[in-house]
């Protein structure tokens, strides 16, 4: 990795050829707020990994949040009927109340939806407290002038007033899901900024940051040249970045 190890997003990397005894600890996602999703986006499609983008109805609340954390996923069923006694929101309050810091809520909800709104200030409130940096989800979401105010990072498939009771349940969490058109696998990195949401997936993690830091600095040099007049046919030629 040569120098990009001093990136702090490489901070206690193990080494390029880890040996027995050896411990490789991963990314923290913290880290990673001077990546882009483009910049991601573009690493991971020349690593053959054509689908990490969510679908562009995946928006955020506010343009000027980037999320990263690792995916605690929930899934989410329609529902037509509130059964007697049931308490529609048990496994989501189970989901929520288990986060973790540097946790992102990921709920699939089988986007777009117009019916399936699993997402608000209140659930935001109790997920950051928790040390939780953000929410996506292709169903919709409420209340958005008050996380907005809290500037809790939140992704969504549209907005709605509606509430989830009668209309959907949360079935299970931490599994594998599909959301925005992308499988999530809890643990996996979900970052997202104003051009949308990518997932790095666990097994490739490493190599996806270390070609993004890399290819960050690259534009940097190619946005240089460029402000200095060259042309962009010439500069193409040297860095090989659009």
């Amino acid at each position: 990795m040569g120098a990009l190890r001093k990136h702090p997003a490489h901070a206690g990397l193990a080494p390029d050829n880890p040996t027995e005894g050896d411990i490789v600890k991963p990314i923290d996602p913290s880290h990673l707020h001077a990546l882009s999703a483009a910049v991601l986006s573009d690493v991971m499609d020349s690593m053959g990994l054509f689908r990490q983008a969510m679908k562009p109805f995946i928006r955020p609340l506010d343009d000027k949040r980037v999320l990263a954390g690792r995916a605690r996923t929930g899934l989410y069923m329609p529902a037509y009927a509130l059964r007697e006694g049931e308490n529609p929101y048990e496994v989501e309050i189970a989901l929520v109340d288990d986060l973790r810091p540097q946790d992102v809520v990921v709920l699939a909800c089988n986007g777009p939806t117009d019916r399936i709104a699993p997402w608000g200030e209140l659930l935001s409130t109790a997920a950051e407290v928790r040390g939780a940096v953000g929410c996506v989800t292709d169903g919709l979401v409420r209340d958005v002038k008050q996380i907005r105010a809290m500037g809790f990072p939140v992704f969504h498939g549209g907005i709605g007033p509606l509430d989830t009771k009668g209309r959907a349940r949360m079935v299970e969490r931490d599994i594998p899901v599909e959301c925005g058109g992308v499988h999530v696998i809890p643990g996996d990195i979900v970052f997202g900024d104003v051009d949308g949401v990518v997932v790095i997936p666990q097994t490739h993690e490493l190599a996806v940051i270390e070609k993004a830091i890399a290819k960050v600095t690259g534009e940097n040099n190619t946005r240089d040249a460029l402000r200095k007049g060259e042309s962009l046919g010439d500069v193409f030629k040297r860095f090989g970045i659009l």
